[in-house]
């Protein structure tokens, strides 16, 4: 299964079971699909196009070990989760309510080879260079201290390791822009200071190697070596 027909079938097995983060995340029901094209200038292609390019890092092959923080509620990863059985996996959440749901998640499709793990981005409770993968996706836009995550992230990673995901970045949407300076920061959805595609391109460019970042609408995505 290709990685835009897992993506897809994310979308399909929620069925009506989809939380309003989850429809969202998707762009799944009437109300996630309104905000995704009200805030984030985004139909069902452009949705699709910023996550497969932000799960890009992850081979459909994997068998090494990976570390997804934040999990969120696993809606959009559990279904890659599943076709990676030789993965070593761990789902790192501050939210110990979103945690949970990514767990049932998981078993619910009969993942075995994941892990969940309440923590800190900031203070991730990993030894240097565990993981041969650091995913990353919408988290840090809400990071309150976006570089200690950016440090610990770049720590846990394995010499020769892939970072990859994706977050709002500033720039990149007017409408998107007006929303969040507006209603997501003072509601406490998302906290700045915000990159741009250009200040995330240098960041990572100072950190990492063979760096890719893009954007779609004000959604960055990138994919880079230690």
């Amino acid at each position: 299964m290709t990685r835009k027909e897992q993506i897809k079938g994310a979308y399909r097995e929620l069925g009506g079971s989809a939380s309003f983060y989850d429809g969202m995340m998707t762009y799944s029901t009437l109300p996630g699909k309104a905000i995704c094209r009200l805030v984030w200038n985004m139909d069902g292609e452009k949705n699709l196009e910023y996550l497969t390019r932000a799960l890009s890092g992850v081979p459909e092959d994997f068998s090494g070990k990976l570390l997804e923080v934040p999990v969120g509620t696993g809606v959009l990863t559990m279904p890659v989760y599943r076709d990676l059985p030789k993965a070593e996996i761990t789902c790192l959440d501050y939210s110990e309510d979103m945690m949970q749901k990514a767990q049932s998640r998981a078993e619910a499709a009969g993942i075995r080879n994941v892990s969940f793990l309440q923590g800190d981005v900031g203070e991730l409770p990993f030894q240097n260079e565990s993981f041969d993968i650091v995913l990353s996706l919408n988290g840090f836009h809400a990071f309150p201290d976006k570089e200690a995550a950016y440090r610990e992230t770049f720590r846990v990673l394995k010499k020769g390791g892939t970072f990859c995901g994706c977050f709002y970045i500033r720039g990149g949407c007017k409408r998107t822009d007006w929303f969040i300076e507006r209603l997501y920061v003072p509601k406490g959805f998302f906290t700045p200071p915000f990159e741009t595609e250009d200040s995330l391109r240098e960041r990572l460019n100072s950190m990492y190697t063979d760096v890719t970042v893009s954007a779609v609408e004000g959604m960055g995505c990138f994919c880079c070596r230690k």
